[in-house]
Parts: structure tokens; C-alpha cells; sequence
């Protein structure tokens, strides 16, 4: 799910990059505080970090004393998507095991989908291995899935959310063929 979030946040200026003139200075802030963001990546209750939409305010700078730096408060909207239990959303396989599969979601590199999650599907090994059933498109490396959330896990030392997710329920599926 995408939120919009407003964030208060702070924003150090290397003393040798301020420059006379409000434009410049705003300039400066703004581009430290989207390289910063970026960074981030993500955080346990907001999601990913997506994109900056609006700056709003930017507060009076505070001189560093040792360093000469100056720190700029500023407050700023910002996109972010974050998962739920009980969501559906759409990813594309990347890895086939026996055992499963892991998708990507969005920024989600690993949400898997466990064999015992997918009702009718068998295993079939091979060069390119998949999963079949008899009713449904195989799944397969590349091939996209409409999957539910079953539940998430928060990985802080990666900065990451990692999924587990399943085919349990209605309009469930793969819903591309890696041979299209």
C-alpha cells in the first residue's frame, strides 16, 4: 500500500558548499535531503522510502561547533509503500525452488511464496523448473502472480521487509505466462 507521510527530518550542510543567496542554499538543502532519503531506504514503520513530494518548510540552521556544518530542521511529504497482512497485491517470480517461490513486490525483493500456499500446484524439475496445476498457468520464473499477504517480517540490519505470501483465495494466480 502506498502512504503519503510527512516527515520532519535533518539536513547537514558541509560548510564549503554554502553559498550566498537564499536559491543556492535551497538548492543545497534539497539536494542533500534527496540523497539522504534515498539512502534511508527503509524503516520499520513507514516502509520504503519512494519518493520526496514536497519540501515544506526548512528551519533556521544551527552551526556545528567542531566542524563548521550547518544543520537545517526541515519537514517534508514524502511517498512510501509499506505491506499488510490480508493485502493483495502483484509480483513476478525470480527464483523456483522445491520448495517455493521468491517474488518481487514493489521494492520487495523477497516475499516467498511456500509450496504448501499454493493448493493444487505440483513441483516439476527440470532446466527451467515451475510449478504446475492442472486448472491454472504454470508457475515459472518471469511469470507475474496476484498473491495475498500472509505475513511480514522486519529485517534491520538489511533495512528490508521480507513476505510470506499465498495463492489461498479468490482471483489468486499467476496472471502471465513466461511464454507470452
Amino acid at each position: 500500500m502506498f502512504l503519503k507521510v510527512q516527515l520532519p527530518w535533518n539536513v547537514i550542510i558541509a560548510a564549503e558548499n554554502l553559498k550566498p543567496g537564499s536559491l543556492m542554499l535551497q538548492r543545497a538543502i534539497l539536494i542533500r535531503l534527496l540523497s539522504d532519503f534515498a539512502a534511508k531506504k527503509a524503516t520499520k514503520d513507514m516502509g520504503y522510502f519512494l519518493a520526496v513530494t514536497t519540501l515544506d518548510k526548512i528551519g533556521e540552521g544551527k552551526v556545528r561547533q567542531h566542524t563548521g556544518d550547518v544543520l537545517f530542521p526541515v519537514v517534508f511529504n514524502a511517498v512510501t509503500f509499506k505491506i499488510f497482512k490480508g493485502e493483495v497485491l502483484e509480483g513476478v517470480v525470480h527464483k523456483v525452488l522445491k520448495h517455493g517461490v521468491f517474488m518481487r513486490i514493489g521494492p520487495i525483493e523477497n516475499a516467498y511464496l511456500s509450496s504448501s500456499k499454493m493448493p493444487g500446484y505440483v513441483y516439476v524439475l527440470g532446466e527451467n523448473p515451475y510449478f504446475m496445476n492442472q486448472k491454472m498457468p504454470k508457475i515459472a520464473k518471469d511469470v507475474k502472480a496476484r498473491v495475498v499477504v500472509i505475513g511480514t517480517k522486519w529485517m534491520e540490519a538489511e533495512r528490508e521487509f521480507q513476505a510470506l505470501v499465498g495463492l489461498e483465495g479468490d482471483y489468486l494466480g499467476p496472471i502471465s505466462s513466461p511464454d507470452m
